[in-house]
């Protein structure tokens, strides 16, 4: 018997829209719908439509200041210089008309698929036009305005009393969430996420494990520039599987930019389309494992709108619902419908050919710094069983 999923969807998630030109563009939303349609793995009983979040619900994270602030912003009333101490109007965050209006139906489809898993209507729900995980209480950041994930985890303590496991890989640290939940122990965060020495936020070291008492429910692995999908997957398959085992939550929360793929403009990382398959299996196996399958999904970073996002994100829903037909050729219809539309030569087949790239000369010396990156941050969990087995 297949689980019960819920897809969250509908055209007006493609409003939150900087510019034409903003690196961060939901037309990606449409592309994946489309391929699901197109290998007809998307029913219309699963669709579900977003809703828009409350101020109340909002205001369970931001401040209420902020609030009035981006709904001014979208009104062009907010003078320049005031947007500026909210983190609006950069240009990681340009001001765009009815911004609050389109960043609260984000956060309510968030809600949305919250609402259909902890109800029971659902098992796992994805809402792939979430993921804003660099969203602050009272600001802006990384083209984020609100944070969907960090209101719908105290949404999820506040109407579900639920401890929550939330993973974010994204090739940027999931910041935003982690200093929601810093010194909060029935909330545990794990990143693992390109090192801050090259890319923003800068943050997301293996020393930042939460304060008072939320110290130790905070996991952060930094891997290296150019990390492989070896090594990788290595540092994600042990860290999720510890961290669980650790935790036990009632419900995991995974956020899924898919921006450490190689051909991600934003980033420097190697991988391929491998990872995307892995990390949502293996969060479909702890849901299972902890959490009687209560497992939300959210989109979040990706910047290769055209030949990396849909792949990737088309797996987290083929993996919800059990549907094998993911491997070998793309459906035609897809590729023939959006090829004079993108920039870049469309991929025809599920996965990446072996040599997307000349090799790495680093490979070995990344390889071993992960591993001792993986090691210290999982040095707690570790430690404490070796403590418990003496």
């Amino acid at each position: 018997m297949k689980d019960q999923c819920s897809f969250v969807f509908s055209e007006e998630l493609l409003n939150y829209k900087f510019s034409s030109h903003h690196p961060f563009n939901q037309f990606r939303l449409k592309l994946t719908v489309d391929l699901l349609n197109k290998m007809n793995a998307l029913n219309p009983e699963h669709i579900i439509p977003p809703r828009i979040a409350t101020d109340e619900e909002l205001a369970l994270i931001h401040d209420q200041s902020y609030i009035e602030a981006v709904k001014k912003a979208g009104n062009g009333q907010l003078p320049n210089e005031i947007a500026e101490n909210y983190g609006l109007g950069t240009e990681d965050t340009p001001i765009f008309p009815h911004m609050h209006e389109a960043s609260a139906l984000l956060v309510g489809g968030t809600l949305t698929a919250v609402d259909e898993v902890m109800s029971g209507r659902a098992r796992h729900a994805v809402n792939l036009g979430g993921g804003l995980h660099h969203g602050f209480r009272g600001k802006a950041s990384g083209f984020c305005i609100y944070n969907d994930s960090s209101v719908a985890i105290k949404y999820l303590q506040e109407k579900y009393n639920a401890r929550v496991l939330y993973v974010d890989t994204d090739a940027h640290h999931g910041d935003g969430v982690q200093w929601s939940f810093y010194d909060d122990p029935k909330v545990c965060t794990l990143s693992i996420h390109e090192t801050g020495r090259y890319l923003f936020p800068g943050t997301g070291n293996i020393n930042e494990r939460g304060q008072g008492s939320g110290y130790g429910y905070s996991f952060n692995i930094p891997v290296d520039a150019f990390t492989e999908d070896e090594s990788w997957l290595h540092a994600y398959s042990q860290a999720i599987k510890e961290v669980a085992a650790f935790f036990k939550p009632d419900v995991i929360l995974t956020q899924n930019g898919a921006d450490s793929h190689y051909y991600d403009p934003l980033t420097h990382l190697s991988a391929t389309m491998k990872i995307y398959r892995e990390i949502p299996k293996l969060a479909h196996e702890i849901a299972h494992q902890y959490c009687n399958g209560r497992w939300i999904a959210v989109g979040g970073g990706g910047y290769d709108i055209w030949r990396v996002v849909p792949r990737a994100w088309a797996h987290i829903w083929l993996e919800m619902t059990e549907n094998p037909n993911c491997y070998g050729s793309l459906p035609e219809e897809w590729v023939e419908r959006w090829q004079n539309e993108a920039p870049v030569q469309l991929p025809r087949e599920w996965d990446d050919p072996e040599n997307l790239y000349t090799p790495i000369p680093r490979k070995a010396e990344i390889t071993e710094k992960n591993l001792l990156t993986l090691e210290k941050a999982l040095y707690p969990i570790r430690n404490h069983q070796k403590s418990e087995s003496v």
